[in-house]
């Protein structure tokens, strides 16, 4: 497979990125690369010592050698999708009518061109052999290491995950957590369900690749990048769709590729990168 293709314009928002992907702008046409294998994955999370279940549906699309994914909402994709979605082009997929499924096909498609393992401008992280508790801390003081934050510093979190929170605090920032499903953080603290409210008295922002199968992603890399304000994005979802936006709103991105810290007890890889230095 020969490396992606350099596109004359950086995208703005993710359909964006979709269009110049058909146009044959990142690599080989999306339509001579198919789908080998679809999954349908339901998990439930819930580490040592925390009350907080975290439940979670995600589609994988696998090509070639690599994987996209992309989490979505309970209801919003049936597993049978996956029934006849092996041998699909990808350009098929990247038109579908669904977001999910157009984010991990598109994810499927820049992960295939230009892989995370071995990236010029990853700095990659193993995710030790050990429990869930110990591979999810490695996991988060990954993401944490991104920060580069001011004491007082608001940092807006989409997506709460408990030791981010910690992290932010212990890094001197103000956490203003965000989540569509969590109410509260491990300490009682509440959790907005609108991301507006957080993202305006933000100084810089943490958001959950997830970001991406609910719409709100564009969103955010608009308001950071007009803002000029830091994003960091941590994803398993569609972690090679946002590192398309390096240096066009995101600063730095935690991209984690399948098989993920939850679904193996094994070393695994995760990729950090930062915006290139002007």
């Amino acid at each position: 497979m020969r490396a992606a293709q350099p596109q004359a314009v950086q995208p703005q928002t993710v359909a964006e990125l979709g269009r110049a992907v058909l146009a044959g702008s990142y690599g080989p046409p999306p339509q001579d690369l198919a789908v080998t294998s679809a999954f349908w994955l339901r998990n439930t999370t819930r580490l040592a010592g925390s009350e907080v279940t975290y439940r979670n549906h995600y589609l994988l699309l696998r090509t070639g050698d690599a994987f996209g994914a992309c989490s979505f909402e309970a209801g919003e994709l049936a597993p049978d999708f996956c029934e006849n979605a092996s041998g699909h082009p990808l350009d098929t997929l990247i038109r579908h009518g669904s977001l999910p499924v157009r984010i991990a096909a598109l994810d499927a498609y820049l992960a295939r061109v230009e892989p995370h393992r071995g990236h010029p401008a990853s700095d990659p992280v193993t995710l030790p052999t050990g429990t869930p508790e110990v591979r999810a801390h490695a996991r988060d003081a990954a993401i944490a290491g991104l920060l580069d934050i001011t004491p007082g510093a608001r940092v807006a979190l989409i997506g709460v995950v408990n030791p981010l929170v910690a992290a932010i605090r212990e890094r001197g920032g103000v956490c203003l957590p965000c989540d569509l499903n969590l109410r509260t953080t491990q300490w009682g603290d509440p959790v907005a369900e609108s991301m507006a409210e957080v993202l305006e008295a933000a100084d810089a922002v943490v958001a959950t690749g997830m970001t991406l199968s609910n719409g709100s992603f564009d969103l955010i890399v608009e308001h950071c990048r007009t803002r000029g304000i830091p994003l960091v994005v941590y994803a398993q979802s569609g972690s090679a769709v946002a590192r398309a936006f390096l240096g066009a709103g995101v600063s730095a991105l935690s991209a984690e590729p399948f098989p993920f810290s939850q679904f193996s007890a094994d070393e695994t890889a995760l990729h950090r990168y930062r915006e290139a230095a002007e």
